[in-house]
Order: C-alpha cells, then structure tokens, then sequence
C-alpha cells in the first residue's frame, strides 16, 4: 500500500454495528464487563480507548513501524521517552532543542539525577565524542528548531548501535511524508501530533512510534501509569488530519520552496534557512534522507532586531503565534516566544539570536504569502 493510500485507509473499516464509515468516537471513561476476570481488552479508557488504538495504529504505519503511543502533548511523549531511563544515566541532546524540552530536561530531569550534555547532531563526530560510560540516549531533532539543522540519521544510527545506546528522533517537522527516522536506526519516533499530523490547529498532543516489543511494553506502561493520554475526541481529530496529512505536506513544502528563494532573494534579508535550499550547510544530507523539505524557514533582516519585529508586527495575512504545522501561515518570534525560557547567552550560543525569525509556512497560495511578507518587508 502506498504513503497516499495509507494515511486515508489504513486501519479503517466500517463500524460492526451502523456501518459508519469513520471511526466511531468512544467517548468513554469506562467499561462494563462481561463477567468477573473477562474482558474484551477494554475497561478503563486510561488504560485503552478504541478511538484512541485506531490512531495509534494509524500512527504506527504511515511511520512504517510496529507501535504506536498515543500522549496528551508532544512534551509528555518526549518525558515518557525518557522515563526509559534512571537516576544517573545520560543523555546527548540536539543543542537547538525545542525550548520546551530543553526546559524539561535543565530545570526538571536534572532534579532526578539524569545528566544531559548538548551538542551540534549535524557534525555525528561530536555526538561520538560526547558518549560517556553512562550515556543512554541520544536524543536529535532534524530539521531542528528553530535553526532547522539536519542530522545525518544513519551516521548517527551507527553510532548508536555501536555503543549499544538507545536512539531517539523528534520529527515532527519532517513528519513521516518526508522522513522515515526508524529506517536509518532510530529506535524511538517522536512527533507532537499538535503540528503537523493534525495540521488543523484544533488539539494538543503527542506520539511514539518504534519498533522494538521491549521499548513498546515499556512505554505502554509509562503512559497507562502517567495518564497523559489524549482525549478520544482529539484522537477521532487527529485521525481526520491524517488523511489529508500527504497532500497538506507536499503543498506545505512547494510554497516554503517558494517562500524561502523569495526571502533569499530580498535585499532586507541577510540569511535564510531552509534545508530546501543550496545555501544550506547540510542540503546534500537533507537531500539524501529526505523526499521533502517540509514548511519551516527561518531568517534574519539586515536591519537586526527592530527590522525583524517590524516585519513580525505588520504581517496581515500570516498569524503571530506560537505554534506551527497548521494550514495557516503563522510567524514566530523564538527568542521571545518558544525558546522565552532559554537562557540568552545560551540562545546566542547556538545562534538562536533576538532577530531571528521562524515562519511556518501554510497552504495558502504562495503567491498571496509572499505579497504579505512584502509589503510587511516594506516597512522593515
């Protein structure tokens, strides 16, 4: 079955009882049983909703893995990950990390005795330099946010299986149309359904997609015991954005094209970073591992800080808003919004500066975003 076909039909049938051609929504928080000791796999929607195992099977195979986890928010899917662990063990984390995690591992998981180290995962050697004794995980996104560095997954896969260290990938920004992670070595997949999968700005959540049995069980225990699970409404939503996740992404990605060789071009913008782009320092591992580039660019104006807030405030179409992966173009400012919590001489560090831009680039025509960004470069 192909990509295209998958995402529309895959663990679908018609309801046993009306025929209904979409899952039904079971919102429930319990189950009657039969008898004592007898149940049809169901008793506590904590524990598993059938809305909610439809998509995580969905989840499983458009990702071409095995299992699939379902969490309330992409945040509680990366903890769970990392409940994997135990006080002691340590982590090689991507250094631009979505600031939410960066947050949860420096100011949360070091209270629990994890140790995180950070450094650039598109350079594999300083990920294998970093290894220590106790290093557990490596833990990359790719594109990252919001610097939208690629890392080489099987160079990083092969490091990983040699030191016998669990591999994990944030993609939600490639998602599974552009990326497959567990076929370059990753043990783990992570996606914040919040973005694109669901891609309608409509729920919160969060997935973990793997292969290995051991990882699955455990993680299935994790989340039965957490209880961040999402609802089955947001479950039912996000089966519903995954049908049209093949389409949305391809037009997400030919008008970032577009959008990215239109700022490159402008004489207010001093840098641009797509992985789409030759300009970008790991275009050719882009081009290897990925089908497409996906709908994130950032960039910065020659006029620094107060030219790049200009911009940000006079956009009319665009939306400022803190999230991405919606159909709606949406522009970001992450040194005040989702990076806030990131010390900033630790955001320069990494070249996350104050006059960074982020758009997330929507399914709008190309033409009308980028008469937006024009007249709103205008006045920069």
């Amino acid at each position: 079955m192909k990509f295209d076909t998958k995402v529309v039909q895959a663990g679908m049938t018609p309801d046993p009882t009306t025929g209904a051609i979409l899952p039904p929504i079971y919102q429930t928080a319990t189950y009657v049983l039969e008898e004592v000791g007898k149940d049809k796999g169901f008793d506590y929607t904590r524990s598993s909703n059938p809305t909610r195992q439809v998509l995580e099977n969905l989840l499983a195979t458009i990702e071409s893995g095995k299992y699939g986890i379902a969490f309330a928010s992409g945040m509680s899917a990366v903890d769970s990950c990392m409940k994997l662990l135990k006080s002691g063990d340590h982590v090689i984390c991507s250094d631009d990390v979505y600031g939410g995690v960066s947050r949860h591992f420096n100011q949360i998981l070091v209270n629990y005795g994890l140790k995180f180290t950070y450094v650039d995962s598109s350079n594999p050697d300083k990920i294998e330099n970093a290894i220590q004794p106790n290093t557990k995980l490596i833990w990359v996104e790719t594109p990252t946010n919001p610097l939208l560095k690629i890392t080489d997954l099987e160079a990083v896969g092969k490091i990983a299986k040699s030191h016998k260290i669990l591999f994990g990938v944030d993609s939600t920004f490639a998602t599974p149309v552009f990326l497959k992670p567990l076929e370059f070595g990753a043990d783990l997949v992570m996606h914040s359904t919040t973005k694109y999968l669901s891609g309608h700005n409509q729920i919160i959540g969060g997935a973990v997609i793997t292969n290995r049995q051991d990882l699955f069980d455990q993680l299935k225990f994790v989340q039965k015991t957490i209880g961040a699970v999402p609802g089955p409404f947001d479950c039912w939503l996000t089966i519903l954005g995954i049908k049209t996740l093949d389409l949305r992404m391809k037009k997400h990605d030919t008008n970032a094209q577009a959008v990215a060789e239109y700022l490159e071009a402008h004489p207010k913008v001093s840098k641009v970073t797509y992985p789409g782009l030759p300009s970008h320092p790991s275009y050719n591992v882009a081009k290897t591992q990925m089908s497409g580039f996906s709908g994130m660019i950032s960039f910065e104006l020659t006029g620094g800080i107060p030219a790049g807030k200009t911009v940000m405030n006079s956009v009319k179409l665009a939306q400022l808003a803190e999230s991405l992966g919606a159909v709606e173009t949406m522009i970001t400012h992450p040194a005040t919004m989702t990076h806030a919590d990131v010390p900033k001489d630790e955001r320069e560090a990494r070249g996350l500066t104050d006059g960074l831009v982020r758009i997330s680039v929507g399914i709008e025509n190309p033409d009308d975003i980028i008469a937006d960004l024009e007249q709103a470069l205008d006045k920069a």
